[in-house]
């Protein structure tokens, strides 16, 4: 089950919302956690067992890693240990195995390994860092270990930010869980910021993810350069508004149920660099590894190698981490490089130059490094980055440019260009300064019913409404 589909906004949130502020406070942790295992059980059904495998073992760790507080804490060591082995797994035994059996035949020794395709349950990825960053912070003495399963239980398998995240940690819902306190104000303004990512998701990422996926869809020989970047730019702003979408959709639910996750977007194609675009993009996710595998590496603090190397590590982990492909690797490795070149003296260069031709290297490096995200092969990409950049490739009659850009393609990619810029917020908080607050109240009631009313009516009749997580 995800946000935009019908069973979800028609049958299960309403249910959900009811049963809860319904119950008496003292049993609505309980009733979160039931439709939360609900919620994943809906799309995983057996594979549910994982997830309560996981918040069992991570309860009985952080009880002995709190134990073991002030000492070395071998059961970190331990408890990382199988969150890890849980993770590799589900999700990369395949691409272990495929890559192994590769190099048994080059290296003559065999026929190769045959693995079947192994499950990987929805998720995981995000569930097993929460995990991971509850143990470390339990180690470091920044919270307390959870004496209570069911409470621990719901922080891991919490709906709203289960399958798309942003990665919450446990420091910072920990006193929600504990006692929060509901409100109206917090309801509205969570179905509003819902309301947004739900119109993130359905008007733009949908129809622009349509647009990628044909032109990812042809044939080389059918490619054109222009078609090419129309493309690339087609999945990029697909791929920036339904994550965003998605963690505005989780923070919203999250303030209707009383919990205040943080942002996870903050405008990155506006970035001035890639340094820059990381601390605007996927936040939770670009923050935990950088106060739980880079800082804990030495961090800048050991040196200038130290730290391109720590940076190196850093991005090919956080590339295997979207997915098990040469192509999440090779993606994370040249963010890595881009950033440690940055801290060589790119920097300053780009802080010299006017705003746009910074932006503008960012979003053509931006642009270069998605083809290996969105292409399913290695070969697959350099044959697509040969097309964007090869001049032989500039004019191809079988499918012109024209062929792609209806009315309908240029009104939503005007749209999510301008979206994906503060220029819309920034004039939305100007005018309503100046209005009545009555007013500013009307015409923000209307805006969001208006996008509701539109996201319902597609909800209901379309028929392309994917779930790029489940690559991840």
């Amino acid at each position: 089950m995800v946000f935009s589909e019908p069973t979800f906004l028609f049958l299960f949130l309403p249910l959900v919302l009811l049963a809860y502020f319904s119950s008496p406070r003292a049993l609505r942790n309980g009733v979160l956690l039931a439709a939360s295992l609900l919620f994943y059980a809906w799309g995983e059904k057996f594979w549910t067992l994982v997830m309560l495998l996981s918040i069992a073992g991570n309860y009985w760790f952080g009880l002995k890693v709190a134990e073991a507080h002030g000492r070395t804490n071998w059961w970190l060591g331990w408890a990382l240990g199988a969150n890890l082995a849980l993770l590799i797994g589900f999700k990369y035994s395949n691409f272990l195995a495929d890559n192994l059996s590769k190099l048994l035949v080059l290296l003559g020794l065999g026929s190769g390994l045959r693995l079947p395709p192994v499950h990987l349950p929805i998720g995981i990825s995000f569930y097993t860092f929460q995990a991971m960053s509850y143990l470390i912070d339990v180690a470091r003495g920044e919270t307390r270990a959870q004496r209570d399963l069911l409470k621990l239980g719901l922080y891991k398998a919490l709906f709203p930010q289960l399958i798309a995240g942003p990665i919450v940690r446990y420091v910072h819902v920990e006193a929600e869980i504990e006692e929060r306190h509901e409100s109206w104000s917090s309801f509205a303004d969570g179905t509003q910021r819902f309301v947004v990512g739900l119109a993130k998701k359905v008007l733009l990422a949908n129809p622009l993810g349509a647009l990628a996926d044909e032109v990812f869809g042809l044939p080389t020989s059918e490619l054109s350069t222009p078609v090419a970047w129309l493309g690339i730019s087609a999945y990029a702003l697909q791929i920036y508004f339904d994550f965003s979408g998605y963690s505005d959709m989780a923070i919203g639910l999250g303030r209707m149920f009383g919990f205040k996750f943080l942002e996870n977007f903050n405008y990155p194609y506006a970035a001035r660099s890639i340094t820059d675009f990381w601390r605007r993009w996927h936040i939770s996710l670009s923050t935990w590894f950088r106060d739980y595998l880079y800082i804990p590496l030495g961090g800048n603090r050991a040196g200038p190698a130290v730290m391109y190397r720590n940076l190196l590590i850093v991005f090919a982990l956080c590339g295997l981490w979207h997915g098990a492909s040469w192509n999440f690797l090779i993606w994370g490795l040249l963010h890595g490089a881009l950033l440690v070149a940055e801290r060589r003296g790119l920097a300053r260069v780009l802080a010299g130059v006017p705003g746009l031709f910074a932006r503008a290297y960012v979003l053509v490096w931006i642009l270069i490094t998605w083809v290996f995200f969105r292409a399913e092969t290695l070969a697959e990409a350099g044959e697509y980055l040969g097309v964007m950049f090869w001049p032989s490739h500039l004019k191809n009659q079988a499918r012109p440019l024209a062929f792609f850009l209806n009315p309908h393609v240029l009104t939503i990619g005007c749209l999510a260009c301008l979206a994906a810029t503060p220029i819309p917020s920034h004039l939305a908080a100007t005018s309503f300064k100046y209005l009545p607050r009555t007013v500013g109240d009307v015409f923000k009631l209307t805006y969001v019913l208006s996008l509701l009313l539109l996201c319902v009516v597609l909800v209901a009749t379309a028929t392309y409404n994917p779930f790029i997580y489940f690559r991840f």
